[in-house]
């Protein structure tokens, strides 16, 4: 527990983290890696380039300071970090690297602000909300490793299929390299990828939604192929052009709490944009083998037909369930898609169930557009929940 003093303090400091937060972090992980550039073996370097991981570590931090008082009020958010934590392989050693680091650009960004009462409360407040962090983390890697066909860090699997599923979406199945049975995963889940790429200095690692119901005999992610000349142009055009059938890659156990109940009969609406349909695919495919009733709503929005992957499956699956419905929103209009243009509150209004629970997934734009529009019609918050592809905060 903090002392009232610390908490005070902590307090005190936010409007400052809230101006200042992204120059500290940009400074920490710049710090960080030079002297431990090992670390690199664990970040999304893609993250980096673009700023994204500096962002997230920022928000989380004044979020810290903002809820110091009522830490709980942080804990879904803690929840999300801690599954990509153990997907990478973060270890309790990694976090007193990483609190050393982030007191010292504290200090070098505030300088005479950063006092070393300041510096104190903040070693302090770090080391509790490490300790959160280690706790659930020890016990998501037990899991893990218990869970049965588990396994500890990464494990070789085998591509024994690759299948393009859109003109920039490619499916590949992968199967464990020693033939043992998979564990099972919850429809949402994503496992991580890592890759040795030729050229590059530093392992790679990329988290995939698993884009199927769950099977034991092998795991599917669908990538979509960034260009190469794109700062996210690494680890995807390598898979799409350079891995083939045949060849490994290591896996982490399946992680993350973005996912359903497939038992629940409530109604469900799953809304996606462009590759962010793969955990929607999962839970869509995992609803219809419980031959459910329940009534499912299947939206998804894409650019155009080209690019729009598992639309015959995704309309299928929603045909044979007893209350199933799917749409399709296309930018580029066609005689193919039901509504043309954006996803907009007057298009949700027409075809959605507002008493539903929604899972929202896609790139950021599209799902904060989407988020919005739900508000606008009326949709409590908390019957949304949504998955993006980006860094919650990487430790």
């Amino acid at each position: 527990m903090l002392s009232q003093k610390t908490m005070d303090i902590i307090k005190a400091t936010a409007p400052v983290l809230e101006v200042t937060g992204t120059e500290i972090t940009t400074k920490f992980y710049q710090m960080l890696f030079d002297a431990h550039p090992e670390l690199l073996n664990i970040f999304n370097h893609t993250n980096q380039k673009q700023g994204r991981q500096q962002t997230a570590l920022a928000n989380a931090v004044y979020a810290a300071a903002v809820n110091i008082e009522r830490l709980e009020a942080i804990l879904p958010a803690v929840g999300k970090i801690a599954h990509k934590h153990r997907s990478l392989g973060v270890k309790p050693e990694h976090y007193p690297v990483v609190g050393e680091f982030l007191l010292k650009a504290i200090k070098e960004v505030l300088q005479d602000g950063a006092t070393e009462e300041i510096l104190q409360a903040w070693a302090e407040a770090y080391g509790v909300i490490a300790d959160v962090f280690i706790s659930l983390e020890k016990e998501m890697y037990k899991e893990a490793e218990a869970i049965e066909g588990g396994w500890n860090g990464f494990k070789e699997f085998i591509i024994t299929k690759k299948v393009e599923e859109s003109s920039v979406i490619t499916s590949f199945y992968l199967k464990p390299a020693d033939k043992s049975a998979l564990p099972s995963y919850l429809p949402g889940q994503y496992i991580t990828v890592q890759l040795q790429i030729p050229g590059e200095n530093y392992t790679q690692n990329r988290q995939y939604s698993l884009s199927s119901a769950y099977t034991p005999d092998y795991y599917r992610i669908s990538v979509k192929r960034e260009d190469e000349q794109d700062p996210n142009g690494t680890v995807s055009p390598y898979l799409h052009t350079n891995l083939l059938e045949g060849d490994s890659i290591f896996v982490s156990v399946p992680a993350g709490d973005f996912y359903i109940d497939v038992n629940d009969q409530a109604p469900i609406t799953l809304i996606s944009g462009g590759v962010g349909v793969t955990p929607m695919y999962s839970m869509l495919e995992s609803i219809t083998q419980q031959n459910s009733a329940r009534p499912v709503t299947f939206i998804h929005a894409a650019r155009s037909q080209a690019v729009h992957a598992f639309a015959k499956e995704v309309a299928a699956l929603a045909d044979s369930l007893q209350n199933g419905k799917s749409y399709v929103v296309y930018e580029q209009g066609d005689n193919v898609s039901d509504f043309t243009g954006y996803l907009t509150p007057e298009i949700l209004k027409q075809i959605v169930d507002q008493q539903s629970s929604f899972y929202v997934c896609g790139p950021v734009p599209f799902m904060k557009a989407v988020i919005n529009a739900l508000a606008e019609i009326g949709v409590p918050a908390e019957q949304v929940h949504y998955e993006f592809f980006g860094p919650a905060i990487a430790i």
